[in-house]
Protein backbone atom coordinates (compact mmCIF):
# COMPACT_ATOMS: atom_id res chain seq x y z
CA UNK A 1 0.00 0.00 0.00
CA UNK A 2 3.12 2.84 0.84
CA UNK A 3 4.63 1.47 -2.51
CA UNK A 4 1.44 2.38 -4.15
CA UNK A 5 0.93 5.47 -2.95
CA UNK A 6 4.48 6.38 -3.23
CA UNK A 7 4.91 5.22 -7.00
CA UNK A 8 1.42 6.88 -7.45
CA UNK A 9 1.70 10.63 -5.84
CA UNK A 10 5.69 11.02 -6.26
CA UNK A 11 7.46 8.54 -8.74
CA UNK A 12 4.87 8.96 -11.60
CA UNK A 13 4.81 12.80 -11.29
CA UNK A 14 8.55 13.17 -11.69
CA UNK A 15 8.63 10.78 -14.20
CA UNK A 16 5.91 13.02 -16.02
CA UNK A 17 7.90 16.22 -15.61
CA UNK A 18 11.42 14.32 -16.92
CA UNK A 19 8.86 13.65 -20.38
CA UNK A 20 7.86 17.15 -20.37
CA UNK A 21 11.46 18.14 -20.42
CA UNK A 22 11.99 19.74 -17.04
CA UNK A 23 15.90 18.96 -16.26
CA UNK A 24 17.29 16.21 -13.71
CA UNK A 25 18.47 19.55 -11.84
CA UNK A 26 15.69 21.53 -11.82
CA UNK A 27 13.46 18.76 -10.34
CA UNK A 28 16.15 18.30 -7.74
CA UNK A 29 16.41 21.57 -6.83
CA UNK A 30 12.58 21.88 -6.39
CA UNK A 31 12.90 18.99 -4.38
CA UNK A 32 15.03 20.02 -2.22
CA UNK A 33 14.16 23.31 -1.65
CA UNK A 34 10.30 22.22 -1.34
CA UNK A 35 12.12 19.78 1.49
CA UNK A 36 14.31 22.16 3.60
CA UNK A 37 11.59 25.04 3.14
CA UNK A 38 8.45 22.28 3.98
CA UNK A 39 10.19 22.19 7.61
CA UNK A 40 10.82 26.11 8.10
CA UNK A 41 10.11 25.71 11.98
CA UNK A 42 7.44 28.41 12.04
CA UNK A 43 3.79 27.41 11.55
CA UNK A 44 1.87 28.73 8.28
CA UNK A 45 4.62 30.30 7.05
CA UNK A 46 6.29 27.29 4.10
CA UNK A 47 2.96 27.80 1.32
CA UNK A 48 4.37 31.16 1.03
CA UNK A 49 8.07 30.65 0.86
CA UNK A 50 7.55 27.53 -1.53
CA UNK A 51 5.63 30.28 -3.68
CA UNK A 52 8.08 32.56 -3.77
CA UNK A 53 10.76 30.10 -4.20
CA UNK A 54 9.30 28.64 -7.04
CA UNK A 55 8.57 32.08 -8.78
CA UNK A 56 12.07 33.60 -7.81
CA UNK A 57 13.80 30.41 -9.83
CA UNK A 58 11.38 29.56 -12.28
CA UNK A 59 10.44 26.12 -10.27
CA UNK A 60 8.07 24.17 -11.00
CA UNK A 61 5.19 25.15 -8.24
CA UNK A 62 2.81 22.36 -8.00
CA UNK A 63 5.74 20.05 -7.87
CA UNK A 64 7.41 22.15 -4.72
CA UNK A 65 3.75 22.47 -2.89
CA UNK A 66 3.65 18.57 -3.54
CA UNK A 67 6.83 18.11 -1.78
CA UNK A 68 5.97 21.05 0.61
CA UNK A 69 2.71 19.57 1.70
CA UNK A 70 4.77 16.13 2.21
CA UNK A 71 6.98 17.64 4.88
CA UNK A 72 4.07 18.96 7.12
CA UNK A 73 4.45 15.55 9.69
CA UNK A 74 8.51 16.07 9.28
CA UNK A 75 7.91 19.95 10.19
CA UNK A 76 6.10 19.44 13.43
CA UNK A 77 8.41 17.02 14.69
CA UNK A 78 11.42 18.86 13.56
CA UNK A 79 9.73 21.67 15.86
CA UNK A 80 11.24 20.89 19.05
CA UNK A 81 14.45 19.86 17.88
CA UNK A 82 14.69 23.88 16.30
CA UNK A 83 13.33 25.50 19.60
CA UNK A 84 15.90 23.03 21.29
CA UNK A 85 18.94 24.37 19.15
CA UNK A 86 17.72 27.59 18.58
CA UNK A 87 17.80 27.93 22.84
CA UNK A 88 21.34 26.58 23.35
CA UNK A 89 22.44 29.23 20.09
CA UNK A 90 20.82 32.63 22.00
CA UNK A 91 21.35 30.45 25.76
CA UNK A 92 17.30 31.18 25.74
CA UNK A 93 15.71 29.37 29.19
CA UNK A 94 14.27 26.25 28.46
CA UNK A 95 10.25 26.04 26.60
CA UNK A 96 8.95 23.41 28.65
CA UNK A 97 6.53 22.18 26.22
CA UNK A 98 5.41 19.64 23.30
CA UNK A 99 3.92 19.89 20.02
CA UNK A 100 0.46 18.19 21.46
CA UNK A 101 0.77 21.85 23.56
CA UNK A 102 2.24 23.54 20.62
CA UNK A 103 -1.48 22.50 18.45
CA UNK A 104 -3.34 22.97 21.34
CA UNK A 105 -3.01 26.36 22.10
CA UNK A 106 -2.66 27.65 18.09
CA UNK A 107 -6.21 25.66 18.01
CA UNK A 108 -7.61 27.56 21.26
CA UNK A 109 -6.13 30.86 20.48
CA UNK A 110 -3.32 31.77 17.47
CA UNK A 111 -2.65 34.96 18.17
CA UNK A 112 -1.79 34.03 21.96
CA UNK A 113 0.29 31.39 20.09
CA UNK A 114 2.25 33.36 18.13
CA UNK A 115 2.86 35.73 20.91
CA UNK A 116 4.49 33.05 23.10
CA UNK A 117 6.58 31.40 21.07
CA UNK A 118 7.67 34.37 19.45
CA UNK A 119 11.35 34.57 20.91
CA UNK A 120 11.41 30.80 20.43
CA UNK A 121 10.42 30.69 16.81
CA UNK A 122 12.65 33.43 16.23
CA UNK A 123 15.96 31.54 17.76
CA UNK A 124 14.24 28.36 15.68
CA UNK A 125 14.02 30.25 12.43
CA UNK A 126 17.88 31.40 12.76
CA UNK A 127 19.26 27.89 13.67
CA UNK A 128 17.21 26.58 10.22
CA UNK A 129 18.87 29.60 8.31
CA UNK A 130 22.01 27.92 9.35
CA UNK A 131 20.89 24.79 8.53
CA UNK A 132 18.81 24.63 5.23
CA UNK A 133 21.44 25.58 2.52
CA UNK A 134 23.07 22.14 3.89
CA UNK A 135 20.69 20.58 3.71
CA UNK A 136 19.27 22.10 0.55
CA UNK A 137 22.87 20.84 -1.03
CA UNK A 138 22.94 17.94 0.37
CA UNK A 139 19.91 17.08 -1.08
CA UNK A 140 20.11 18.33 -4.13
CA UNK A 141 23.47 16.87 -4.69
CA UNK A 142 21.90 13.13 -4.35
CA UNK A 143 18.99 13.99 -6.48
CA UNK A 144 20.53 15.03 -9.10
CA UNK A 145 22.27 11.68 -10.61
CA UNK A 146 19.46 9.99 -9.50
CA UNK A 147 16.87 11.70 -11.41
CA UNK A 148 19.96 11.47 -14.34
CA UNK A 149 19.52 7.80 -14.05
CA UNK A 150 15.95 7.71 -13.80
CA UNK A 151 15.65 9.82 -17.10
CA UNK A 152 18.16 7.62 -18.76
CA UNK A 153 15.97 4.65 -18.30
CA UNK A 154 12.89 6.24 -19.60
CA UNK A 155 14.51 7.59 -22.28
CA UNK A 156 16.07 4.09 -23.63
CA UNK A 157 12.04 2.73 -22.61
CA UNK A 158 11.13 5.27 -25.09
CA UNK A 159 13.47 4.04 -27.85
CA UNK A 160 13.16 0.35 -27.73
CA UNK A 161 9.49 1.17 -28.17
Amino acid sequence: MIDELIEQRLLQPIVALLRQGVTPEKIALTAALGVTIGVFPALGWTTILCTIAALALRLNLPAMQLVNYAMYPVQFILLLPFYRLGEKLFRAPHLPISPAQILAMAKNNLQATVAFLWSTTWHAVVVWAALAPIATAIIYFLLTPLLRRVLGRQTQTAEAE
